[in-house]
Order: structure tokens, then sequence, then C-alpha cells
């Protein structure tokens, strides 16, 4: 039974997150992602909050923000200093573009990522996978793995491999942050600093998608 359970999470793992993902891109990402990522976020959210394996503190477990705040916040300024170093020597004219030509559009994303993008992506890739899929790569650095894998590749949609090679990065960080204080509050925060970072500093472009 186990054997069968750990087949079919494994086959539908592939299908949901790069058997759909690929069509999607396939088809040429038509529209917004972000309408689909609220849909299937709200999906992987009502599925955690009736599962009673579940412990619905997970979904935001705001004790767990202050403590983790030091480890997250060191390492993002490592990244910000190469990121900034990086766009700097590279692309010089776009760094700091977006807050410098157009700083209510920079406001409105560093507003609105966090709740309309990054929590929902947080509940799928990190709540949802790590749990569905614990029968098939346990509760460890293998299902940390998956996330990532599974988070990377969903940035496919933007068509550049440096999106794909930075998520999968994030994804691995993201994931092992959630699996040591199993907090999705800690998680979103930690995305949040990240993805406005890009935005920031000139990377936003990687990250975009324009409807079609």
């Amino acid at each position: 039974m186990a054997a069968n359970l750990r087949a079919v999470r494994g086959v539908e793992f592939v299908v949901l997150f790069f058997g759909a993902v690929g069509a999607y891109a396939w088809l040429g990402s038509p529209g917004s992602p972000i309408p689909v990522l609220l849909a299937l976020g709200a999906l992987a959210f009502w599925y955690l909050r009736t599962r009673p394996d579940v412990d619905r503190r997970d979904l935001w477990r705001a004790s767990a923000l202050r403590p983790a705040l030091r480890p997250v916040l060191l390492t993002w300024a490592v990244a910000a200093v190469v990121g900034i170093a990086v766009v700097a020597v590279f692309m010089p004219d776009s760094l700091f573009a977006l807050p410098r030509q157009s700083p209510w559009l920079w406001l409105a994303v560093a507003v609105f990522y966090p709740l309309l993008s990054v929590y929902p992506q947080e509940v799928l890739f990190r709540g949802f996978l790590l749990h569905r899929y614990a029968p098939v790569f346990g509760t460890g650095r293998a299902a940390a793995l998956a996330s990532a894998a599974a988070f990377g590749f969903a940035h496919v949609i933007f068509g550049n491999v440096w999106s794909v090679l930075l998520t999968l990065a994030g994804g691995w960080l993201f994931a092992r942050r959630y699996q040591q204080t199993r907090s999705l509050l800690v998680a979103s925060v930690e995305h949040s600093l990240y993805g406005v970072l890009a935005f920031t500093i000139g990377l936003g472009d990687l990250f975009y998608h324009g409807a079609t």
C-alpha cells in the first residue's frame, strides 16, 4: 500500500509541477500567471486547512519570525551586496532603474508582490508540496530539493535560464527555512525580500510576465 501511494504521488508530482507548467510554457505562457497562481494557492490553502494531519499553525506561525530574522537578514544582505555588484558591472544602466524611473510602480511592487504572488507561491510550493509529497520525498533535504526543482521549473514561463537558476537556489533556501521554522510567514518574508531586491536592483525583467 505504501509503495503504491509513493508511486501515485510521484506521478502526480511530475504531472502537476512539470507537465502542466511545461504545457503552459509551450503554449506561450498566455496571459498573466497571477490569476492561475491565486487559484492554485487558494486550493492548496483549502487542502492544508482541511487535512487532519496538518498543523494549521504552519500556515502562518508568527512566533517563528523574530527568532528567524537574524539568519534571514544576514543571508539576504550578502545576496544584496553580490547582486548589486553583478548588476553594476554587467548591467550598469539597469541598476536601481525601477525605483529611479518609476518610484510609484516600485512601491506597488513592494506592497502587492508579497500579497498576490509570494504567499500563494509559498502555500503551493512549500506548504502543499512538502506535505502532499512527503510519502515520496520524506521530510528532509530530498523534499527541499523537490520543492526547489518544482519552484525553479515554474519560472520557465519567463523565458530565460537565469530566472530558473536563481529561483532554483531560492526555492532550496525557502524550503529549508520552512522545514526549520514550520512557518509560511517566515518563508514568505524571506521570499519577499529577495523578490523586491530583484526588482529594486534591476533584475525585475527576469521575473516579469506581461499579459499577452
